[in-house]
């Protein structure tokens, strides 16, 4: 297939600036991926589509504030730094995104907080890319916390505030996993409420474990799908996640990937009996059309950019002409679009 066949327009007052309020009020569309049937319901209206014994999968990664602003030493030009991941805990070495690029070179220094730390330049990766050296002694992560914004993607135009330090957060985030620079965004919608429900129906969550990184800022630039490589991402998924799976495709129940990051978990996870094992480790797995799933039957997202690789991933679950076919309903009933936008259940 051709990154072309994956093209659409989005009008600009469709991107979604700011979440639903509540979370829940979001509008569900529910997309049959069998007939091409939609229905246009509220989040809330999800519960009725989970009966007793299906399970349903989320990501508890935790996102930081990782968008930091900094000074280049001599010039005191602004420079934005997005922190990636780290590399070498000893040595405070890190990946990261620069912006403007053109004004960073190796051996550079960005001072933050006021002079008071700064990162050294000691590699190139990408254009943007860079490979850099913390002077920070203590715990970087608490002064990230303090001085940096949420990563908000870049076409939400606008900066983040301190609120979406909460909003841009799942309720399913764990401290302990504190490692992603955008949420899994499927999972915004969920209330505690909603998640009670849904255990009171006799529906099981599965907690796993995938940190979301540079690959969701970074577009294919390929026309050809098989030359693309996604960026690698770490995942985890335990034994109690497994097991509880296992269980509903044992009883040939549903299993419902909270969002995109789940379902590549899930599916990178399956052995030969279609079963899944507990399994940890970095994947840059792309899926695109045509790929078959084997672990999720039914899947949870937003709408997604042009052309991303998430819109190809649902294209490979729903099938390229129905999930366009959806995201054209989507636009003529004024959805929200995006990361702060509405949610599509495909069934």
């Amino acid at each position: 297939m051709k990154l072309s066949e994956f093209r659409y327009t989005v009008p600009k007052t469709a991107v979604a600036k700011f979440p639903a309020d509540p979370r829940d009020s979001a509008n569900l569309m529910v997309l049959n991926r069998a007939t091409g049937g939609i229905e246009d319901m509220k989040f809330t209206d999800i519960l009725k589509y989970f009966n007793k014994g299906d399970c349903i999968v989320v990501n508890d990664t935790k996102v930081f504030p990782a968008r930091a602003y900094g000074k280049k030493e001599k010039t005191n030009a602004r420079i934005e730094v997005m922190l990636l991941r780290e590399l070498k805990k000893p040595e405070r070495i890190w990946d990261v995104l620069v912006e403007p690029a053109r004004k960073v070179r190796i051996g550079n220094k960005i001072y933050f907080d006021n002079g008071k730390f700064y990162c050294e330049v000691i590699d190139n990766t990408t254009s943007r890319g860079r490979t850099v050296r913390f002077s920070y002694d203590g715990d970087l992560f608490k002064v990230i916390d303090r001085i940096g914004q949420m990563p908000l993607p870049a076409y939400i135009k606008r900066e983040a505030t301190e609120l979406d330090k909460e909003t841009y957060q799942t309720i399913f985030a764990n401290s302990d996993r504190t490692a992603s620079i955008a949420p899994p965004t499927a999972g915004l919608h969920f209330t505690k409420e909603i998640v009670q429900a849904l255990q009171d129906k006799g529906v099981r969550f599965a907690y796993i474990t995938m940190n979301i990184g540079q690959g969701i800022f970074e577009n294919i630039e390929v026309e050809d799908l098989t030359k693309h490589r996604m960026y690698s991402e770490y995942f985890e998924i335990n034994r109690e996640a497994s097991e509880i799976v296992n269980k509903s495709l044992k009883a040939r129940k549903n299993v419902y990937a909270v969002g995109c990051s789940v379902a590549r978990a899930l599916e990178v996870s399956v052995l030969t009996t279609n079963a899944i094992k507990p399994n940890k480790g970095w994947t840059d797995k792309f899926i695109y059309p045509p790929f078959e799933f084997k672990v999720t039957s039914r899947l949870l997202t937003n709408f997604h950019p042009p052309q991303s690789p998430s819109l190809l991933m649902t294209a490979a679950f729903t099938g390229t002409d129905t999930l366009l076919k959806g995201y054209k309903h989507a636009m003529k009933e004024d959805y929200r679009m995006f990361a702060y936008g509405d949610a599509m259940l495909i069934i």
